[in-house]
């Protein structure tokens, strides 16, 4: 079966697996979708797939061998390098690059911190061996690769136990036969040994950046591939023969074949497939400027929609107190030189554990009750409050149960625990408590928030918001208020939204290739050379993944900076192929994100790049209207309950609602909205209404 291949009969699945919910949407042929949550299994997630996957077919009537496509996003990637759970990995490099990954760049995340201590690299320096050989920057070989030598460093490095191999020599994206020399002797005489290439990862300049990149592609490969072998295997045991695309850091999907070979562009899996969902409510709402905020049960993650789009990162950190793809401040974690979504995400969600600093101040997350034991409420053996346990105590979700009575929760044993670990050591009322939690769970989502537009130079007051995850909608009004934000969308199912990105997302594969030259002094027929050869050499790629020369075209892009700046803004190329107009576009793009531009300094050509995307089909559409439509369509609650809303407003009767209850006219709150798979919470001085697609609409004017 192709990738561009549809079953007009078939069903897809989208899954998608969080570090506390694994969230399951099923499509069919008409777009009409069911949904499915069910807590995550730490350890081996494939067990909650596959039991979510059976549940909801035995729920729907659908036989397995109706499943045409499996779309999937998961932690697993990310869960095995902030665990330091991956492959032992040994690290090929040129002589005298041995500690390129403990020299890394200089990045001090905290300021005036002069204790700071930068993550330990992926690899230890007794793993990291070189080679006598030498490429020059233009690649011409200085010094041949010397074989026998490259075979005793391999058996030095299996002798020590090695399961992956990272191979990285300088100036190897402009002259690859060294590290094609080195693949070429690993796989004849240890073939069973996974192999990383610097020059097939990351064909691009700068060597810490192509090292890093490498090392940590090569610490993923035996855990993602066995994760996904596993997993397509107990898929085929219960009957689904189906595809399984997994969702990438860029916003696309891959073949879970090219996961398991390039398993860094697949990190950002989890936090950028809610993304796509939301470029796919864009344009369905003709919104092309949107805030988004996903709250989970262990982060919160937060991106910006720009003209349609989201904003992309050519590198991002991973591991750090706050990751994020932003140019501007680093976090000092692992760097990657991955083109990804824009994704800035810290350690806040429902299950985030709270505790008391030094001060006896909060202090919420990064660390998580997770799914096990999970929060207190749960009552599977937590015992430490979480920002849920404040949320339930505060009234703003049922007492009795959630995700639509199978999960039954015991208010009075989290209300023992906060008073107990919280509240009375402060000298605080249970409420008072509860809301200070809730009010700073929302100063430290507003980080992420923050990051991703005042620090590219946006003004978060001019976006409007969709809010989503399982604890998003709970927060999102409070969060809006605190950062001046007068609108604020919850779309249909957003407790399992992510899942639903998955499905209207398109496959998607980027190419890059290194050009260092000055706008002033290059040639257009050259510039233009360079992008056909590459898209050539792209087009031969996606050819020998399953896509025929009549599915491909490309859209083109520059890495662009001033002569003597560090880091580069990426530009999409001008339809003209005018060097002036690429010189404008990059000057507009600076102004935006640096706040200033330069005339007289000379701009620079990187990399240049060339983006496939497949063209939306009818199988990657969506029924939303519909779907709204059939799970809303019924009055769920007819009863109030009481709701703290902070020491001015204090404790109000709050009506209980549906979507269904909601029209097109905004009412005046507060209320609650209670879903299978959320909750939305409607502060005093909010108006709340409903739109076509089934969204909930919050907005400070009428």
């Amino acid at each position: 079966m192709t990738p561009t291949k549809h079953d007009s009969k078939g069903y897809r699945l989208g899954v998608d697996v969080g570090g506390t919910f694994t969230d399951i949407i099923l499509a069919d042929p008409l777009g009409n979708i069911r949904v499915k949550k069910i807590s995550s299994t730490p350890g081996q997630y494939d067990e909650g797939i596959v039991n979510g996957i059976s549940q909801i077919l035995e729920e729907s009537q659908v036989s397995p061998d109706r499943i045409w496509e499996v779309c999937h996003s998961t932690t697993a990637a990310t869960n095995a390098v902030l665990e330091r759970k991956g492959a032992k990995v040994g690290l090929i490099t040129t002589k005298g690059f041995r500690d390129v990954l403990e020299l890394r760049r200089l990045r001090v995340p905290t300021l005036y911190n002069l204790f700071y201590q930068p993550p330990e690299p992926l690899v230890p320096r007794y793993l990291r061996l070189e080679v006598d050989e030498r490429i020059d920057a233009r690649g011409k070989i200085l010094t041949a690769l010397n074989s026998k030598e490259v075979s005793e460093v391999v058996c030095q490095l299996l002798d020590e136990g090695v399961e992956s191999l990272a191979v990285c020599l300088l100036n190897s994206h402009m002259n690859t036969s060294h590290e094609e020399a080195i693949a070429k002797l690993v796989c004849d005489e240890f073939p069973r040994l996974a192999v990383s290439l610097s020059h097939q990862v990351v064909p691009a300049i700068r060597e810490y950046e192509r090292t890093s990149t490498t090392v940590a592609n090569a610490y993923l490969m035996p855990v993602i591939s066995t994760y996904l072998d596993s997993l397509r295997e107990r898929l085929i045991n219960m009957g689904i023969d189906a595809p399984v695309s997994v969702m990438q850091s860029n916003g696309g999907m891959m073949t879970s074949s090219m996961a398991s070979q390039r398993p860094v562009f697949s990190l950002e899996s989890g936090p950028v497939a809610g993304v796509s969902g939301v470029v796919h409510l864009s344009k369905n709402m003709n919104i092309p400027n949107l805030l988004t905020f996903d709250m989970g049960g262990t982060t919160t993650k937060a991106s910006v929609i720009e003209n349609g789009e989201p904003h992309k990162s050519i590198e991002y950190e991973i591991g750090a107190p706050i990751s994020r793809g932003s140019r501007l401040v680093k976090g000092g974690g692992y760097l990657l030189m991955v083109r990804a979504v824009d994704v800035a995400e810290v350690g806040a969600g429902g299950g985030s554990i709270v505790s008391l600093d030094k001060a006896g101040s909060f202090q919420v997350g990064p660390l998580s009750a997770g799914a096990v034991p999970g929060p207190v409420c749960y009552d599977r053996g937590g015992d430490y409050p979480t920002t849920s346990d404040a949320n339930l105590i505060l009234g703003y979700l049922n007492p009795q149960y959630l995700l639509g009575g199978t999960l039954r929760v015991n208010i009075d044993k989290a209300a023992s625990v906060f008073k107990t670990k919280v509240a009375d050591p402060l000298g605080l009322t249970l409420l008072e408590a509860a809301y200070g939690v809730h009010i700073v769970a929302n100063a430290t989502m507003a980080r992420a928030m923050r990051a991703v537009t005042t620090e590219r130079g946006r003004d978060v007051r001019n976006f409007s918001m969709v809010a989503f995850g399982g604890s998003g909608p709970c927060h999102a009004a409070a969060l809006a208020q605190l950062l001046g934000i007068r609108q604020v969308i919850i779309p249909a199912l957003p407790g399992v939204f992510s899942s639903l990105g998955l499905l209207s997302a398109t496959k998607e594969h980027e190419f890059v290739q290194s050009m260092m030259c000055r706008t002033q002094d290059t040639n257009p027929d050259s510039l233009e050379q360079a992008f056909h050869q590459l898209e050539s050499q792209a087009g031969t790629a996606l050819e020998h993944e399953g896509y025929p020369p009549l599915y491909l075209g490309f859209t083109r892009y520059a890495d662009l900076h001033y002569v003597g700046q560090v880091h580069e803004l990426t530009v999409l190329m001008p339809p003209t192929g005018d060097l002036a107009d690429l010189e404008d576009a990059f000057g507009q793009e600076h102004q935006r994100t640096y706040g200033y531009l330069s005339e007289f300094e000379p701009i620079e050509i990187t990399n240049i790049r060339v983006l496939w995307r497949q063209t939306q089909s009818q199988s990657n559409l969506l029924n939303l209207t519909s779907a709204g439509a059939t799970l809303y369509k019924q009055r769920a609650y007819t009863s109030n309950r009481q709701a703290y809303f902070g020491p001015e407003r204090g404790s109000l009767e709050v009506p209980l609602i549906s979507r269904a209850d909601l029209g097109m006219q905004p009412e005046l709150g507060p209320a609650i909205i209670e879903e299978y798979d959320t909750t939305i919470v409607v502060p005093p001085s909010c108006w709340v209404s409903r739109d076509l697609w089934w969204n909930v609409i919050l907005q400070w004017e009428k």
